[in-house]
This record gives structure tokens, C-alpha cells and sequence, in this order.
């Protein structure tokens, strides 16, 4: 890297991000002479301006917005691989938070138990995510991971591994017309009002969670819009629309007094999926990767 100092690199994200001298001085602790000089010195290094400055404002140039792309994920790599490796050198100490979708299942708490055993120093924490919103807790890093009804097609996150396939289970309350059926057909939505889901979760999540229209093209006509699991299945016991869900939380729910879980025809199956930041990767994050691969007997 032709000398460039990590003090530098610091420096330079520092000032992309707060676009002042003397905030990114006090982000830093030194001076605001001091982030000059160090941003004169990677300049000099690279042969070109990165930042522009006059007396009003300050930018980047062209070349150092591209700096800037390449640069962060690099430098949050290799924060995390440091942190990570002092973790290992104190014993594999600190804490790996999972999310969740829906329920703990057999698989997870196998993955669990079995990354416990592999890494003893290392805490796991467990919290439910928002049904509205699969991917952002792990992108505001609230969990290092999370399992979550897929699709997934983010670029920012890597999935795998896929696990628990089974027939989707359409909630109804007990008073449904579909309540006494030993299963339902997907074309017969057009007959009954599906649960939404709102929120900040992509379209093509939420098409796939609660569909507009039936294998077949016929409209299904639209429920209440809901943020969480529990407004869902509440909603639902109230008669006010049905809802899909996969098998395992359709299990964990089965004793409900209101409800009642009736299999579904002519859908894909459901499928969960551990995701992972492309950007930040986490050593623990991959070990339980592992761990869960193995718990279901799958490649990560």
C-alpha cells in the first residue's frame, strides 16, 4: 500500500462522513491541523485530490467518492477480523446475536446448542425480529445474523444456509368457512382475504409472505396490514383475514383456542434462511453458520 498509514485511512472516512474538520478532528480526538495533515499525506501518497474544500464547504471529489466505496467495507473487514481475533486470543469471549422470524425451531435451538459447546466463551443472545422488517436489524447491526422467511435476494447479505422446506399453512379462525378443511387450495384465496404485511420490507418479500393474486391470475382480495406476528395472529382469530404461514410457526401456534392451521395447495414451499452482511463479515456469524449447517444437515 505504498506506506499509507491506517491513521490516515481513518482520517480521510472520518471527514467523508461528518464533510467538516473540525468534527472529524473531535471524532478522532486530535486537532483539526491534524486531519489536514494526515488527509495532505494519503493524497500525497495517491498522487490526487480526494477532497475538495473552500471556505463554504467541503466534498469529495470524483475519485475520492470511489476511494470511499472501496474503502469502508475494507476498513469495517478488517475492524471486525481484529476485534474478533482478540476476542479468540481472550478465549472466544464476547456475544453473537440472532434474530429470528416467527419461532425458535428444532433447528435453530440444535445450532444453538451446538455453537455453545464449539465456542463456550462466546455468549448467545436470541431476539425476535419484526415480521415487517426481516432485513434492517441486521443492517442497523441490532443482530450479527437472522433467520428469516425467505426469499432474500439483497446484495448487501449472504444467505445460507436454506433449511426447514415445507408446505405453507393458511391461519384461519375458527368460525372460517375454511375451518373445518383438511386443505385449501391457493385458488380459493380468491375467496378470502389475506394478511398483509407493512413496513419497510422489500415488495418482493411481502408479494411472497401474503400474494395479490393467485397462481392462476384470480385477484385475492386484501386484509389488514400488519407489522408483527402477534397483530397477525390476533387479527386473524378476530375473523378479519387469514394468513399465511410456514409450517413451524403454524406448529408452535397449534394449541390456539381461536385458530385453526389448514395446509395449502398449489404454493411453493416455505423456506427460512440465516442471513449474514456482506460488508461486515463476522467470524461468529460464519461459525454459527456452520454450526446450523450442520444442525440441518446442509452446506452453508
Amino acid at each position: 500500500m505504498s506506506g499509507v498509514e491506517i491513521r490516515e485511512l481513518e482520517a480521510f472516512l472520518a471527514l467523508a462522513e461528518e464533510l467538516h474538520f473540525g468534527r472529524a478532528g473531535e471524532r478522532l480526538y486530535v486537532s483539526q491541523s491534524r486531519i489536514s495533515q494526515l488527509l495532505r499525506s494519503l493524497e500525497g501518497r495517491i498522487g490526487a485530490r480526494l477532497v475538495e474544500r473552500t471556505s463554504r464547504r467541503v466534498g469529495l471529489t470524483p475519485l475520492g467518492e470511489s476511494f470511499l466505496a472501496g474503502l469502508r467495507p475494507a476498513y469495517d473487514a478488517l475492524r471486525a477480523t481484529v476485534d474478533e481475533t482478540r476476542a479468540a486470543a481472550r478465549g472466544g469471549g464476547g456475544v453473537l446475536r440472532i434474530g429470528f422470524q416467527g419461532t425458535v425451531d428444532d433447528h435453530l435451538n440444535r445450532a444453538i446448542a451446538r455453537f455453545g459447546d464449539r465456542y463456550p466463551g462466546c455468549a448467545t443472545e436470541i431476539a425476535e425480529i419484526p415480521l415487517s422488517d426481516p432485513f434492517g436489524p441486521l443492517r442497523r447491526q441490532e443482530v450479527d445474523c437472522a433467520v428469516v422467511l425467505l426469499p432474500v435476494t439483497e446484495e448487501d447479505l449472504l444467505l445460507g444456509p436454506v433449511f426447514s422446506r415445507q408446505p405453507q399453512t393458511l391461519a384461519v379462525s375458527v368460525r372460517h368457512p375454511f375451518a373445518a378443511r383438511e386443505s385449501v387450495h391457493a385458488e380459493e384465496f380468491a375467496d378470502c382475504r389475506l394478511i398483509g404485511i407493512d413496513g419497510p420490507a422489500p415488495d418482493y418479500w411481502r408479494r411472497a409472505q401474503a400474494p395479490g393474486r393467485t397462481p392462476g391470475g384470480l385477484t385475492v382480495p386484501a386484509g389488514p396490514r400488519v407489522n408483527t406476528l402477534q397483530e397477525g395472529l390476533s387479527l386473524t382469530a378476530a375473523d378479519r383475514g387469514a394468513m399465511l404461514l410456514c409450517r413451524s410457526t403454524a406448529d408452535y401456534h397449534g394449541r390456539h383456542d381461536s385458530l385453526t392451521f389448514v395446509p395449502v395447495r398449489g404454493l411453493p414451499d416455505s423456506e427460512l434462511g440465516l442471513i449474514r452482511s456482506r460488508a461486515r463479515p463476522s467470524a461468529q456469524a460464519e461459525a454459527f453458520a456452520a454450526a446450523l449447517a450442520e444442525a440441518v444437515g446442509t452446506d452453508a
